[in-house]
């Protein structure tokens, strides 16, 4: 491990425009639950599957059970009571918002939408699956935080009446094209491309892989991906931990 920390060292330290692309392993070590694990989501009991219930569809037709399922399992976490801890920034989020202070990461893409990447002090963020700290009313536009709809009960209400909706790409949703182009355009710019915490099953998100052109292409995950055989180079570790023990 040692050899490797120092291999990716070296890497960051020749380059000056590096992005970085995350998934939800990232925050796992931050308390949010992922989808794949062995303990994530979707091996957890539902009446129905997690992706079933985060789907566009379902939360049209079974808002009340989407909202329990929402406040649940997305914002409980994030938010934070008085019986369960709020997820707060870990090592890897800190060691990218200095990366980025140190104006050497020109950005992060991430699959995740709990705002730790914020948090820690990250500015430029391309959220490509939106995130819970937003929530919009689909009459008048009105903003809501995570905070308010946590605390209200069933479906949320906006003041004027119209329904609350997460803004949040749901599955069914297509991504927004604006934070698409941003990210494709951050990643075909970048001298250094580093992949963590993602499974990179998920498209169209995995395929922004392909639009780097360099060749400092960086894998660091828990386990193996079937990206493993076109990176440059391959760190199977915890991320927290790799990134805690590298300096800007």
């Amino acid at each position: 491990m040692d050899t490797d920390i120092e291999k990716l060292q070296e890497l960051i330290d020749s380059s000056e425009k590096i992005v970085f692309f995350g998934g939800a392993g990232v925050s796992t070590e931050s308390g949010i639950p992922d989808f794949r694990s062995v303990d994530g989501l979707y091996n957890q009991k539902y009446k129905y599957p997690p992706e079933t219930m985060l789907s566009h569809s379902f939360y049209v037709g079974h808002k009340e059970e989407f909202f329990e399922f929402y406040r649940d399992k997305l914002l409980l976490k994030v938010v934070g009571t008085d019986e369960v801890e709020k997820a707060m920034p870990n090592a890897a989020h800190e060691f990218l918002a200095k990366l980025e202070e140190a104006g050497k990461l020109t950005a992060v893409v991430t699959q995740n939408i709990d705002g730790l990447r914020q948090a820690a002090g990250s500015k430029r963020v391309y959220e490509l699956h939106g995130s819970v700290l937003r929530n919009f009313c689909q009459r008048c536009g009105k903003n809501y935080g995570a905070d308010e709809i946590f605390k209200m009960k069933g479906v949320p209400k906006c003041d004027c009446g119209g329904d609350i909706k997460p803004d949040v790409v749901l599955y069914e949703e297509g991504l927004d094209n604006d934070i698409m182009n941003g990210a494709v355009r951050a990643i075909r710019e970048a001298d250094m491309l580093i992949i963590g915490g993602t499974s990179l099953v998920v498209y169209p998100a995995a395929g922004l892989v392909d639009y780097y052109r360099g060749n400092k292409l960086v894998l660091v995950n828990r386990d193996a991906t079937a990206r493993d055989s076109v990176a440059d180079y391959v760190i199977h570790g915890s991320i927290g931990e790799i990134f805690s023990r590298l300096h800007v």
